[in-house]
């Protein structure tokens, strides 16, 4: 079951540095949050966002609630930008996480495992990250299984016929003349062979019974 990273704010010093408006509307998004209400919760980080937009905490968990009312191209354009401009590595982490969640629910197999890879270079003790990129891979290998041993074979077979056609010099027809005409000759030689042959021995008969 894959399921989301929700970074809840904490109050910290650096907390406090913000505005009245930010702090205050980040709580009450982080509340309609948890209490699944995210059309609310998107509202309260926009204002927040409004007033610090480079709050990075709060645009992750805005793209959160834009992915949990369906909205996965806006959250997985969020995602992107804050995995790529996050400085804290946790934050990074959780990033890409969460945008290969998204790229796995819209059957983007490939892109959410480079996805989970990049989460777990950040965080290489991220269980859930490598768990999910083994799901992702298994489903990638059968959604495009590997060919059979005799298939490729054959294959192989075929690209080696076709070097070898390739490679060999066509006949001009003055050659091709030439070697009509000796075959011509050897077959000439080997009928009067025969006859001599024939002639010595008297032209022998199969007998009847």
């Amino acid at each position: 079951m894959r399921k989301f990273i929700a970074i809840v704010i904490l109050v910290s010093a650096s907390f406090f540095a913000q505005s009245q408006v930010v702090e205050k509307a980040t709580q009450k998004g982080n509340e309609y949050y948890k209490q699944r209400q995210f059309e609310k919760a998107t509202e309260e980080y926009n204002k927040a966002l409004l007033a610090d937009p480079e709050n990075t905490t709060t645009k992750f968990n805005l793209a959160n609630s834009l992915q949990k009312q369906g909205k996965e191209d806006e959250a997985l354009k969020s995602f992107s930008e804050l995995s790529e401009k996050a400085k804290e590595k946790e934050l990074k982490s959780k990033s890409y996480y969460n945008k290969g969640v998204v790229l796995t629910q819209q059957k983007k197999l490939e892109e959410s495992i480079e996805a989970y890879k990049n989460s777990l270079r950040q965080n290489p003790d991220d269980k859930e990250a490598r768990e999910n990129l083994q799901k992702a891979l298994l489903e990638l290998k059968k959604k495009n299984p590997p060919k059979k041993k005799e298939e490729k074979e054959n294959q192989k077979k075929k690209q080696q016929e076709q070097q070898k056609k390739q490679q060999q010099p066509k006949m001009s027809p003055k050659e091709a003349e030439q070697r009509l005409k000796l075959l011509e000759q050897k077959e000439k030689e080997v009928n009067q062979r025969l006859q001599k042959e024939k002639s010595k021995t008297g032209g022998g008969q199969v007998k009847d019974w």
